[in-house]
This record gives C-alpha cells, sequence and structure tokens, in this order.
C-alpha cells in the first residue's frame, strides 16, 4: 500500500508516526504546504510569545524521525488536486500515486473585510511566520487591539499585557469564549482579564480601522463609533477548515469534510481528520468539527488503525486546554449553556472547576489551575461513569475520589 498524507501537522504526522508503530511498511508521503520542519502550534500564542522569550518554534518531531521511520516529507509543497479514480495526488512537485489519502489539512483563519482590514499592523495567527512576525512587533507596541474573544485572542491578549500595553479586545458576542465555555466559566474569564488590566469590551465589533500618519493602523473604530488608539491589531474571529481540495474532488463538505465513524470519507479509500473533518460524535449527539490537538492526535490514531483494517468507530472524548497568562483553563467533555452547573473550590484564589450535568449526570468538566480535577474528569467521562449532582454535593467529595469509586454505567 502507498499512504499520502496531505498535511503536516499535529493529525498529519501523528497517522505516520502510528502506521509505522502499528507495523505499516509501505510507502508514506506526508505533503505539508510550510516550508521547514513540522512544528508545535499551540505555544505560538502563548510561550512564543512571552517577553524575553527566544522566537525559536517547538517541532512536532525531529529531523531524524523521518529517515529513522522511512517517511517522505515533502516539505514547503502543495497539494493542488486529487484525481480519486487514478488515486493520484497532484502536487506542486509532481503526482504521488496512493491506496489511502488522508486529508489533514487543518483549517485557515476568517479574514475580516471591513473597510481598513488589509492595513500594515494588522496581523492574524495561525502560522510561524505569523507568530515571527507578532513576536517582532510586540516590543515596540504600546497600544494593542484585538477584534475577538477567543481563546487565542485571549491567548495573546495576556501576551500583550505581559509586555506592558494597553490592550482592547473587540467581541460583538455577549460574553467571551461563548462558544466554548459555560457563561459561569466565561464570566469568570471576563472578570479575570479586566482584572490584569484589559479593555474588554462585550457586544462591540468592529466597524473598521483608520490608518495614522506612516500609513499603519492608527485606530479601530467599533460598532458603537468609539475609537481604540492602536499600533498593532490581532483578528481572531475564528477559523474556516481547509476543505476545498477535498470538494473539488468530489468529496462532501459541510463546515468540514464529511466523514463516517470510522474517519473514512464517501470514498472508502480517503479519510479526513483533525480540523478540517466533520465527524459523527456520541459525545455530541451529532455532527461535530473540533479544532483541538486533542482531537487531531486521537483521530489520527484512529485513522491509522482504519487504513490498516479496524472497522471501530471513533468515539474519544473531547478535551481542550487554553493558558491566558496565570491561568490555566482545562476542559473535559462538551459543556453546554443550558447544562446544570456546580462549582467546586474557590473562584477567589483562581482555583476551581464548574461541573456540568445533563439529565441528572456528570456530562462535562471545567477547570482553572486545577489539574486534578481535569484528570480525574477525563477518566469518569472517558469510563461512562455516573456521576450525579447528588453526589458531587456531598460533603467532601472530589472528582479525583470519584475515580477510585466503583463505576456506575451511564445507562444503569
Amino acid at each position: 500500500m502507498n499512504v499520502v498524507i496531505i498535511g503536516g501537522g499535529q493529525a498529519g504526522l501523528q497517522v505516520a508516526d502510528t502506521l509505522r508503530t502499528e507495523g505499516y511498511e509501505g510507502k508514506i508521503d506526508v505533503v505539508a504546504d510550510e516550508s521547514g520542519l513540522p512544528y508545535q502550534r499551540p505555544p505560538l500564542s502563548k510561550d512564543y510569545l512571552a517577553p524575553d522569550k527566544e522566537a525559536t518554534p517547538l517541532p512536532l518531531r525531529g529531523a531524524s524521525f523521518f529517515t529513522d521511520k522511512n517517511i517522505a516529507l515533502h516539505s514547503g509543497v502543495q497539494a493542488i488536486a486529487v484525481d480519486r479514480a487514478e488515486r493520484k495526488v497532484q502536487t506542486t512537485e509532481g503526482s504521488l500515486d496512493y491506496e489511502h489519502l488522508v486529508f489533514a489539512t487543518g483549517a485557515r483563519n476568517r479574514m475580516l473585510n471591513c473597510p481598513g482590514a488589509s492595513l500594515p499592523g494588522i496581523h492574524g495567527l495561525k502560522t510561524l511566520t505569523d507568530a515571527e512576525a507578532l513576536h517582532e512587533s510586540l516590543p515596540a507596541a504600546r497600544n494593542i487591539v484585538i477584534i475577538g474573544a477567543g481563546f487565542i485572542g485571549l491567548e495573546f491578549a495576556s501576551a500583550a499585557v505581559a509586555h506592558g500595553c494597553n490592550v482592547t479586545v473587540l467581541e460583538f458576542a455577549p460574553r467571551p469564549m461563548g462558544r466554548a465555555l459555560t457563561p459561569v466559566m466565561s464570566e469568570w474569564f471576563a472578570a479575570a482579564h479586566r482584572s490584569q488590566g484589559v479593555n474588554l469590551r462585550l457586544g462591540e465589533g468592529i466597524d473598521r480601522f483608520e490608518p495614522g500618519a506612516d500609513g499603519r493602523v492608527g485606530a479601530a473604530i467599533s460598532t458603537t463609533g468609539d475609537s481604540y488608539p492602536a499600533d498593532l491589531v490581532l483578528v481572531g474571529i475564528g477559523v474556516q477548515p481547509n476543505d476545498t481540495l477535498a470538494s473539488e474532488a468530489g468529496l462532501e463538505a459541510r463546515n468540514g469534510i464529511v466523514v463516517d465513524e470510522t474517519l473514512r470519507t464517501a470514498d472508502p479509500a480517503v479519510l479526513a481528520i483533525g480540523d478540517c473533518a466533520s465527524f459523527p460524535s456520541a459525545h455530541a449527539q451529532g455532527r461535530l468539527r473540533l479544532e483541538s490537538v486533542q482531537n487531531a492526535t486521537d483521530q489520527a490514531r484512529h485513522a491509522a488503525r482504519t487504513i490498516l483494517g479496524a472497522e471501530s468507530p471513533y468515539t474519544d472524548l473531547p478535551w481542550f486546554w487554553s493558558t491566558q497568562g496565570p491561568y490555566k483553563l482545562q476542559m473535559a467533555g462538551l459543556a453546554r449553556p443550558d447544562d446544570d452547573m456546580l462549582i467546586l473550590g474557590n473562584q477567589g484564589a483562581a482555583k476551581f472547576s464548574v461541573l456540568c450535568f445533563r439529565d441528572g449526570i456528570l456530562a462535562a468538566v471545567e477547570s482553572v489551575n486545577n489539574a486534578a480535577d481535569h484528570m480525574a474528569a477525563r477518566k469518569l467521562l472517558a469510563a461512562g461513569t455516573a456521576i450525579t449532582r447528588t453526589q458531587a454535593e456531598t460533603q467532601g467529595f472530589t472528582l479525583k475520589a470519584a475515580v477510585s469509586t466503583p463505576a456506575i454505567p451511564v445507562s444503569a
């Protein structure tokens, strides 16, 4: 067999690694459109931007990995067409034959189209090139405006505050990280960022940017008409899946490349994983597209085993994290705004968890600076252990202790 993997990120490399680990001896080609060794993306919005931090990306695998594992890395090469009938991938350096093809193409930043959006000094943050430009600009910046209070926007806000900048965040929604967090946790983070000096403006989007005397961005005008000085702007308004290549090859794409429970597309020789894939999730009780390292690597392992003949469904528990200044946010499971919520721990001391109950059973846990709760929650939720709100309200209850308690299946 020949396996071609389009994408040199976390998902793509994990497929190749797992194939070799599981005994696959055929040819593996990884097509990576960025030049150089594949690197870790999560630190780009965190440690990489810290004051006095050396601008060195963390590699996903060392250079010897590709030689030792006999994996052909096509670095700085783009896949431009897929011929499913002939089972060929056309790239900017030629064509590659495949018996199995994996789309691990990730996602791209959503772009603003308001007046002034193309002014110098306005940045996105997705690639190493983006992070390098911000790393170079941050030390001289004084007034920073961030469009969007999602994970990337607030992680960058924390980095900018650490550089001593004046930081304004414009978020059109009524609360930060509203798509991912419960109202309780979202509101706590709003107060926490404000206490760090961030001017967090909720219910206020961007109308336009105006240039300064030097022709670079000089001000951000919000939807309320207010003007905020800006010598650097970060746009963090979410991402779109890179599913165009798959769509042009005749595969279904609806907010991601549509796959079944084994991560195959309608073409059994073609799979899709990670940020670009729309998959049926038992945890969401419907179709889902997840943007997380956990999902990328777990789906990659599953896809590799599917290629090797396994037919089991992908059911891994989703979990996430975000580091925002002194706050480590960790999430296990998929919370919903209408979940019944219970707080364990001390919000004032910034060490607590929000337990989310659905139909009376624990369904998700959000934790701040509480790794023990997070790890216990992952174990409980992955095992399907039924923790009721009544149990959780019992004096002395902890998630960690519940892990060692005899399990009660959720279906019981």
